[in-house]
């Protein structure tokens, strides 16, 4: 694999799967530097609500594992340099990891924007390849079981070397990050939780509801109470960011 600037290799542990609602109990961030070095850390979290048994049960982190551990503001000094200005990888990232992560940093306040980076889903890549979930992919692609599925630096890892089997096995995929970015890039979207996609000409449009398939530019001059509308509805932060640059470009 071919770097010209540093690939963070991520995984997130949740009190559950909702990006607007949920919060972070365990991060770890795998960096990968051009020349090969790899520096890992891992986080566990205070997410400053319960855990719910349902999540704990996936994860094994209970309220008691995490009374003692900061706020996820809490470990923005030392989270914000690892990634800036760095690429992103994961297994179903695109999906999940970094729209909740998007969602952490709009909530304490920093003003990291994470759609400078260059993202790769190991996910959309396998099931683009194969169909399966990742200790399928780590037993098909590095012959082995995954061993402590579910915590957030076993899961990093296994994602990582995923990937290196893959860009080894099949010859066509790309080796630089913002050609793999966009093979495993199903939808390409304006905000990270796929609200708002791109149409044929590049304009923003909405992916969902009654103007399904209509430019949000459009839209908001038609009816303007849609927009207040979207923001006071339970939308994730970065899609009403996104909603709001789209309607100050209209000013």
């Amino acid at each position: 694999m071919r770097l010209t600037r540093p690939l963070c290799v991520f995984d997130i542990e949740s009190t559950g799967v909702n990006v607007v609602h949920d919060r972070i109990v365990e991060l770890c961030v795998l960096r990968v530097l051009p020349d090969g070095t790899e520096t890992v850390k891992t986080w566990r979290v205070n997410p400053g609500v319960p855990i719910p048994a349902a999540a704990t049960a996936i994860h094994g982190i209970s309220d008691a594992d995490v009374a003692e551990a900061p706020s996820f503001s809490g470990i923005l000094p030392e989270l914000v340099p690892l990634i800036q200005g760095s690429d992103l990888a994961g297994y179903n990232s695109n999906k999940f990891d970094i729209p909740l992560l998007a969602e952490e940093l709009l909530r304490a306040g920093s003003d990291l924007d994470l759609s400078q980076s260059r993202s790769v889903d190991v996910q959309n890549i396998f099931h683009k390849k194969e169909q399966r979930t990742l200790s399928a992919a780590y037993r098909f692609y590095c012959g082995s079981d995954l061993q402590n599925a579910h915590t957030a630096e076993a899961d990093v890892r296994a994602t990582y070397e995923v990937l290196l089997a893959q860009l080894e096995r099949y010859s066509d995929l790309p080796r630089e990050i913002p050609a793999l970015s966009d093979f495993s890039t199903m939808h390409k979207a304006a905000d990270f939780a796929g609200f708002i996609t791109y149409d044929d000409q590049g304009q923003e449009q909405f992916s969902f509801g009654k103007y399904k398939g209509q430019r949000v530019s459009h839209v908001l001059l038609r009816d303007p109470g849609y927009y207040s509308w979207l923001q006071n509805a339970d939308f994730p932060l970065f899609t009403k960011k996104i909603l709001t640059a789209i309607r100050l470009r209209q000013s």
